[in-house]
């Protein structure tokens, strides 16, 4: 087995995102997107909105994707997620995807919406293998393209967990 099979086969940690992360997480925004949330947009993230949830997934001892989404009762909108390009093909965006479904069900949401980009076909793929589907598209919505986006909705959730548990909402360290 090669360096490169060994490293793609390591395990991933999904873990909730604190304040350390985002350095981290911000560094993948900006290396991911046209354009990127700002560092203070996550700061604000993790201290002054209750309805965020933030995951991170940890390899090689590195933060190398992040997803969020805003739960309001039992309604949730995927805000963004976002894989380092190393590491992208490697399963870390179903990963992180199918536990951020799994944290909205645990919440109580019974379906999460978000859009992506019109030609992001791979983005798309993932998101229908999950039980997503286009329900609507909003025209020239993203403001660096003029690129219209699909809105997509995934009402298929894993069982919320009996034992989950949540700690505070809000980061203040």
């Amino acid at each position: 087995m090669s360096i490169e099979e060994v490293k793609q086969n390591q395990p991933v940690l999904i873990r909730r995102m604190t304040l350390k992360d985002v350095d981290a997480v911000h560094a993948i925004e900006t290396a991911t997107f046209r354009t990127p949330w700002s560092k203070a947009d996550f700061e604000h993230e993790m201290t002054k909105n209750p309805c965020a949830r933030y995951l991170v997934a940890e390899a090689d001892g590195a933060v190398v994707a992040f997803a969020g989404a805003h739960i309001i009762l039992d309604e949730g909108h995927i805000t963004n997620i976002a894989v380092l390009e190393p590491y992208r093909g490697r399963g870390i965006g179903r990963q992180i995807t199918q536990a951020l479904l799994q944290y909205a069900s645990n919440l109580g949401a019974s379906y999460l919406t978000l859009e992506v980009r019109a030609h992001n076909e791979k983005a798309q793929a993932l998101y229908r293998s999950l039980g997503f589907i286009k329900v609507g598209v909003r025209k020239k919505y993203y403001e660096d393209t003029g690129e219209d986006g699909w809105i997509m909705v995934c009402d298929k959730f894993p069982e919320a967990q009996e034992d989950f548990t949540e700690e505070e909402t809000l980061f203040t360290e």
